[in-house]
C-alpha cells in the first residue's frame, strides 16, 4: 500500500513579489488589525481549492481523509460549500474530529489512475483582534501555572497543545536552541500576548522565506539550524517555542486572499494553502474568551479578514489538506491549486 498526503501548507511565490517581502533586521514592526476602507468589518470570499493525483498505475481501492471545508464561527460564517470528487467515491462521510473540525471521508472502490478533488467555500470573513491590548495581557508565567495540574482541580482543554507532537517534539537536543531562542522575549512577569507578538515579529525577521527549502517531513530542528523554510516551518517553530516554555499553541491550516485590497500588501503563501498559528493568550483584552490570539509568522501579521481558517490541530499532521491509503498506483504527482478571490461586499 502507498500513502499520500497532499502537502499543499506549503506556498509558493512568484519572484516578482519576492524582493519587496524580504525579510531583514529592519524590517516593519508587526501588523495589527485596523477598522478602515482597506480593512472593512467583513469581507465576503469564495475560496477554490483543487488537488490531482496522477498515477503511473491504476490504484484498485483507496481510503481518503480531507480537511477542506472551513471553520464555521462568530467570526467566520461558511454560507456554502461544494466538495466534489472523480471518480465518485463509493462512500462520502462527512463528520467532525476531535479538534472540531469538519473532516470527510470518502472510499474509491472503481480502478483509475487519476483522482480529482475539487472544494469550493462561499463564506464571510470577520475582522477579530481589531481591541487587541497585548500590554494588558496577564504575565506569561501565570498562564503556564494555569495548566498544572493540580488535584481535583479544573480541566483547562488548552492543556492539549502544550504537548509535543509528532511534527513539534521535545527530545531532539537541536531544539535547546529554539528554547534558548524564545527565552529572549519570556523575560521575567512580560505580557503573554506581548511576548507572543515580539516572537513572531523576531521568527520573521531572523528566518528567510525559501520555497522548496524544506519539505513535509523535514524536522523542527533542521528548520531551526538553516533559518529558512517556508509557512509550515514558521508556524511549527513559533508552536515549538511557545510549548517549549509550557504554553499552549496550536497550528491553523487556512487560505489567503488572493488580491489584496487597495494599499494592502500582497501576502506571502498568496495563491496556495497557508498556514499559522493560534498562541493561547486568555484574559487578553480584544482576544476572544477562548484565549486564542491568531498569529501569521510568515507575513508578521496579526491576521485579519484575509485570513480563511479551515482546521486546527497540533500540527500539520491533524490538518492535512487530503491524505490517503491506497492500493496499488505506483509513481504519482501531485498538484495542487488554490484561488481565493473577494465576492461583492458582504455588507
Amino acid at each position: 500500500m502507498n500513502m499520500l498526503a497532499a502537502t499543499a501548507a506549503a506556498p509558493t511565490r512568484t519572484s516578482a513579489t519576492t524582493a519587496a517581502l524580504q525579510a531583514g533586521p529592519n524590517s516593519a514592526p508587526v501588523s495589527t488589525v485596523a477598522s478602515s476602507p482597506c480593512c472593512p468589518p467583513s469581507v465576503g470570499l469564495e475560496v477554490v481549492h483543487e488537488t490531482r493525483y496522477d498515477y503511473g498505475a491504476p490504484v484498485a481501492h483507496a481510503h481518503h481523509a480531507a480537511h477542506l471545508q472551513p471553520l464555521q464561527d462568530a467570526a467566520q460564517t461558511l454560507e456554502a460549500f461544494d466538495l466534489q470528487i472523480e471518480p465518485a467515491p463509493a462512500q462520502c462521510v462527512a463528520e467532525v474530529d476531535a479538534f472540531g473540525n469538519a473532516r470527510h471521508r470518502f472510499e474509491l472502490t472503481a480502478q483509475h489512475q487519476v483522482l480529482l478533488v475539487r472544494s469550493t467555500s462561499r463564506l464571510t470573513v470577520a475582522v477579530r483582534f481589531h481591541a487587541l491590548r497585548p500590554e494588558a495581557s496577564p504575565a506569561w508565567e501565570q498562564v503556564r501555572e494555569r495548566l498544572r495540574y493540580v488535584a481535583h482541580g479544573a480541566f483547562e482543554p488548552a492543556v492539549e497543545f502544550v504537548q509535543p507532537s509528532p511534527y513539534v517534539p521535545w527530545h531532539e537536543p537541536a531544539l535547546v536552541g529554539l528554547r534558548n531562542w524564545a527565552a529572549e522575549s519570556l523575560t521575567p512577569g512580560r505580557p503573554v500576548a506581548q511576548a507572543a507578538l515580539e516572537l513572531m515579529r523576531r521568527l520573521h525577521t531572523q528566518w528567510a522565506y525559501r520555497p522548496r527549502s524544506t519539505d513535509v517531513d523535514t524536522p523542527l530542528a533542521t528548520a531551526f539550524e538553516q533559518r529558512a523554510g517556508v509557512c509550515q516551518d514558521f508556524a511549527h517553530l513559533l508552536i515549538g517555542a511557545w510549548r517549549l516554555w509550557g504554553l499552549p499553541a496550536r497550528y491553523v491550516s487556512g487560505y489567503l486572499l488572493t488580491e489584496p485590497a487597495a494599499g494592502e500588501p500582497v501576502l506571502l503563501g498568496a495563491d496556495a494553502s497557508h498556514a499559522w498559528v493560534q498562541l493561547w493568550c486568555p484574559g487578553t483584552p480584544g482576544v476572544g474568551a477562548d484565549g486564542w490570539l491568531d498569529l501569521d509568522p510568515t507575513n508578521n501579521l496579526v491576521p485579519t479578514t484575509g485570513h480563511v481558517r479551515v482546521a486546527v490541530g497540533r500540527d500539520f499532521g491533524d490538518v492535512t489538506p487530503l491524505r490517503g491509503v491506497i492500493r496499488g498506483g505506483g509513481v504519482h504527482t501531485l498538484s495542487v491549486g488554490v484561488t481565493t478571490r473577494r465576492r461583492t461586499p458582504a455588507r
